[in-house]
């Protein structure tokens, strides 16, 4: 049986995992609508699109692996249903960072202005660069199993039928570490873009102040729009490290399911929050959200 807070807690993720999946489905079918009439696809749908996909399979993963935890313990310590959804989860999770970070660069190239000869060519070769790195993961998701599968493979064997590790502590941290390896990675280099786009926005203002101009012209609200979807991300995606520690740590303490299910809750705030934010901050995506909110009210 749940406690009342364990309940409350459960309630609270359930919802967050049906605005996601709701948030992120509006996405991807508004994207392949627009991909449809146009008979094209820009890259920033094709990143939309990827990015709306990955989490929306990411949310399904979460919620099924807390499901199973939950409420059937001794299903999940059986069989290979754990490994499963162990390897789902880091690729899923894995391709929501590398699409989000690609957001994040796409955004740095497109908007921000500095007259240094790197990122001229890199603003000139945007769609290459955007290619390569989509390459990248494609190319390690085909490495990652004879990577990964070992590692979840000796964490599986060494459970108890109580759901305890009995392996030292230390390996599986320094194997969860390894896991989240490439994440962290990417997670940096979205920091980077973040703080170079602050850089621009601070010289674009600086400029307007010295021309003695008006100081929200079209550039400026472009950066300021693109600085809260990448500020947002950030918060909630160091949201999403925390809710996932939280849950590596439960593994550890398995008779104490208020911490993972504080730490489930946690963790979904970042693939549901993150998709209303870019709605309201995509003009197409705003304007096919507030046709459906008339089409309901009416």
């Amino acid at each position: 049986m749940l406690s009342i807070v364990e309940g409350l807690l459960l309630f609270v993720a359930v919802n967050e995992s049906v605005l996601g999946v709701l948030g992120n489905g509006f996405i991807g079918l508004v994207n392949c609508i627009n991909c449809v009439k146009n008979k094209k696809i820009s890259t920033l749908s094709l990143i939309l699109t990827g990015l709306a996909s990955s989490r929306f399979c990411l949310i399904w993963i979460i919620t099924t692996d807390a499901y199973v935890r939950v409420f059937s313990p001794d299903i999940y310590l059986s069989g290979n249903l754990s490994q499963y959804i162990a390897y789902l989860w880091i690729i899923m999770n894995q391709s929501s960072v590398w699409f989000t970070t690609s957001l994040s660069i796409f955004y740095f190239l497109k908007i921000a202005n500095f007259s240094h000869c790197i990122f001229l060519w890199l603003k000139g070769h945007i769609t290459e660069i955007l290619l390569l790195m989509g390459c990248l993961p494609i190319s390690w998701l085909f490495t990652f199993p004879n990577i990964t599968m070992p590692f979840i493979n000796n964490i599986m064997k060494n459970r108890s039928t109580t759901g305890l590790v009995t392996m030292h502590k230390s390996e599986y941290f320094i194997n969860q570490i390894l896991f989240n390896l490439g994440t962290f990675l990417v997670f940096v280099l979205c920091l980077i873009t973040c703080f170079l786009i602050i850089t621009s926005l601070w010289r674009h203002n600086r400029r307007i102040q010295l021309n003695a101009t008006g100081f929200r012209d079209p550039s400026t609200e472009a950066h300021i729009k693109a600085m809260k979807i990448l500020v947002s991300f950030i918060i909630l995606f160091i949201l999403y490290f925390v809710g996932t520690a939280i849950q590596i740590l439960s593994v550890t303490v398995p008779e104490n399911k208020l911490l993972f299910i504080f730490g489930m809750t946690t963790t979904i705030l970042y693939p549901c929050g993150h998709s209303f934010i870019l709605i309201l901050g995509n003009s197409k995506l705003n304007q096919a959200s507030l046709r459906v909110l008339k089409l309901l009210k009416c």
